[in-house]
């Protein structure tokens, strides 16, 4: 949605005169960075970039832009993997400048940081007070914390402290007219009404964009153990889970999956990567406990746990980080395995959630179909069993034309989703919806709650002007929901 010539061009000229003409942009090359996204699959177009400084430059670009009936989609890092921050016209809001940590409350175990902090100087900043701020995630020294809670970021720490929406206690929201919602209340308990926050986070900048928020911080920990196992299958992996987390309760901070082909393409393009355990194994899962006590014993409870899995025949093997230069290369196998997936030609991606009882059962049962939708595909599924979130991606066969084989993107969607589905389960985990699963949405969600997610879009945006075409499709130019074949990277 861009406005006619005449009226963006007065749009322009009043966004300049209130944030300055230095951080109103609108030649091609500074567009060029804000049209597209992480894995290339989109490319929009924008009237403008609007960088403003605080709340309030963000309320007057949107009571602008809603005068104007022009279209604003906000950006934080421009990480995002659905496709969700792709503008297809209007004026792209940049919160990069809004990078203050406003407050930090030791005693409430909180800081107040505004939503264009890059999520690595939020977790320095509670480490310098002495606390943790959990949420880590691969791209943590780009992303941003408002799109971190705009698509309710998960990432590695969910077992034990929860995505964002866990970490969260009030938000600062600017709505569709300009108007500013102040919730920046540092409360556990407050129950004066709707829940305001949960609306806005996950929202993916359709209802609202997030300026600001409240995050909970924790104790930082004193204590941590890592290890690296080996097993024969994804349901003796579960098994060990299951131990361990009867075992150490919230102790365990962390268990990653990982498959041998994820180990294989690691050590293949990453260098100065050595396989963790002497022999090949079918499942891999890298462990981590933690506790805010210096004196706790978790080397001595990791290793009565898997010496008890080992002689029972759940664990194959097993090593434990010796020291923290050893744990970092262990987390490094798991952290670049996204990287180097792409590094195998096309990858056709799936960010799914089941119950973390039926996970082993559905990488097993997905990956069997997809190999017989396809001969020769490669499953690298891989992801967080504790909280039920499994990457499934399907790198192609050797040898197959990358663009025929990503054409085959929605063939495989209905595979996998359709499994997903059938185990009572979510077909996004914590990349969102964005524009590239919205028409999956169709398929899968309660009609009911379509229903009332349409409801509350048009509530807050009649005019459809806050980042159209994303989550739900309103109005008649909704953007196509996913490239055509031949438009994939």
């Amino acid at each position: 949605m861009t406005a006619p010539g005449g009226t963006g061009a007065a749009l322009i000229d009043a966004l300049k005169a209130r944030l300055g003409e230095a951080y109103v942009l609108t030649a091609a090359s500074d567009l060029e960075g804000h049209v597209t996204e992480a894995r290339g699959l989109y490319r929009g177009e924008a009237l403008a970039v609007a960088r403003p400084k605080d709340r309030d430059e963000v309320a007057f670009v949107l009571q602008e832009c809603a005068k104007a009936g022009v279209a604003v989609v906000p950006h934080g890092g421009n990480t995002g993997l659905v496709g969700g921050g792709v503008p297809f016209g209007g004026v792209v809001v940049s919160l990069t400048r809004l990078d203050r940590i406003r407050d930090i409350d030791p005693v409430n175990a909180t800081m107040t940081a505004e939503a264009g902090c890059i999520l690595k100087a939020v977790q320095d900043a509670a480490a310098e007070a002495g606390y943790l701020f959990p949420l880590s995630l691969a791209s943590e020294g780009s992303c941003r914390i408002g799109g971190n809670l705009a698509t309710n970021a998960g990432g590695t720490g969910v077992l034990r402290y929860g995505n964002m929406r866990e970490l969260t206690l009030g938000l600062e929201v600017v709505l569709a007219d300009g108007r500013v919602w102040d919730g920046l209340k540092g409360l556990r308990k407050d129950n004066t009404g709707y829940d305001l926050r949960d609306l806005f986070i996950g929202s993916e900048g359709t209802l609202g964009i997030i300026t600001a928020a409240v995050l909970k911080l924790f104790p930082k920990p004193q204590a941590r153990v890592t290890a690296f196992i080996g097993c024969a299958s994804p349901h003796d992996a579960l098994k060990v889970f299951q131990r361990l987390r009867e075992a150490a309760g919230d102790q365990l901070t962390a268990f990653e999956y990982i498959p041998e082909f994820g180990i294989e393409i690691v050590l293949k393009h990453l260098a100065g990567s050595v396989r963790p355990l002497a022999g090949k194994h079918h499942s891999y899962a890298l462990v981590e406990l933690s506790s805010p006590r210096k004196d706790a014993d978790l080397q001595g409870l990791l290793e009565a746990v898997l010496g008890e899995a080992f002689e029972e025949g759940v664990v194959q093997d097993a090593v434990l980080g010796s020291s923290e230069a050893q744990s970092q290369a262990l987390w490094r196998l798991r952290e670049s395995l996204s990287e180097v997936q792409g590094r195998e030609g096309g990858s056709i991606k799936h960010d799914v959630a089941v119950p973390v009882s039926r996970v082993a059962e559905f990488i097993e049962t997905a990956t069997k179909a997809c190999e017989a939708e396809m001969p020769g595909v490669r499953v690298c599924a891989f992801g967080h069993f504790g909280d039920g979130n499994i990457h499934f991606n399907l790198s192609q066969p050797v040898g197959m034309d990358k663009a025929e084989y990503l054409a085959q993107w929605e063939r495989f969607n209905r595979v996998v989703h359709d499994i997903v589905h059938g185990m009572n389960g979510s077909i996004a985990a914590e990349h969102g919806i964005g524009l590239i699963k919205r028409d999956e949405l169709s398929h899968y969600k309660d009609a009911v709650a379509l229903d009332l997610m349409r409801s509350l879009k048009r509530a807050l945006d009649p005019q459809n002007i806050l980042n159209p075409g994303k989550v739900v499709a309103i109005g008649e130019n909704a953007p196509a929901a996913f490239p055509k074949a031949g438009q994939h990277p």
